[in-house]
C-alpha cells in the first residue's frame, strides 16, 4: 500500500476518454505534471456517476493548476465506453482507466477484498511522481471535488496551510 511521501506505483492501462476514444495511459508519461488519481467501485452504480460527472465538469479547474485527472475502476474499457455513452452524457473530460487485472488498485491499497473492486480512494501525485495526498472513503459516500481542488492548491504553495485554507489566503510561512 502506497503512503504519502512515497513514490507512486507506476502503471500503464487501457483507458477511455472524450466521446469514447480508446487510449493507453501511463503514470510515467505524465511525469512533470500533477496527477489526481481517483478510484471508484464500478461503472453503472449509484454514487460513481455523480463523482465522475463532477470531476468532468470541473476538469478545467484541475487543468488550470497543471493537473491531469484520472479515474480508475476494475471495469473493462468497453464497459467504460458503454457507461459514458449511456449514463454520462456521451463524453467525459479525462481518461477512465481500466484496471481489469486489479493490479493498480491493489498497488495503491485501494482494492477491497474479497469484493474485488476499489473503494473511493484519491491520490494527488506531484510532478516528480511522489504521493502528496491520499484519502479513502466508504463506497456509499461520494468525495468532495472541491476539497481535492483545495488540497491541490495548498500543496502547490509549498508552504504550511492552516485549516480551511483557501487560495489567496495567508499561508503559515515556514
Amino acid at each position: 500500500m502506497v503512503k504519502v511521501l512515497q513514490q507512486a506505483p507506476e502503471f500503464e492501462a487501457p483507458a477511455v476518454a472524450g466521446k469514447g476514444e480508446f487510449q493507453e495511459v501511463s503514470l510515467s508519461r505524465l511525469r512533470g505534471q500533477w496527477v489526481v488519481l481517483f478510484f471508484y467501485p464500478l461503472d453503472f452504480t449509484f454514487v460513481c456517476p455523480t463523482e465522475v460527472v463532477e470531476f468532468s465538469k470541473r476538469n478545467n479547474e484541475f487543468r488550470a493548476l497543471g493537473a491531469q485527472v484520472l479515474g480508475c475502476s476494475v471495469d473493462s474499457r468497453y464497459s467504460h465506453k458503454a457507461w459514458i455513452e449511456r449514463d454520462l452524457g456521451g463524453q467525459i473530460a479525462f481518461p477512465l482507466l481500466s484496471d481489469f487485472s486489479r493490479e493498480i488498485a491493489r498497488s495503491y491499497g485501494a482494492l477491497l477484498e474479497p469484493q474485488g473492486f476499489a473503494t473511493r480512494a484519491t491520490f494527488v501525485i506531484d510532478p516528480e511522481g511522489v504521493v502528496q495526498y491520499a484519502a479513502f472513503h466508504n463506497t456509499r459516500v461520494g468525495r468532495s471535488v472541491s476539497e481535492i481542488l483545495r488540497v491541490l492548491e495548498a500543496l502547490q504553495t509549498g508552504d504550511n496551510c492552516p485549516v480551511e485554507w483557501r487560495k489567496g489566503e495567508q499561508t503559515l510561512g515556514r
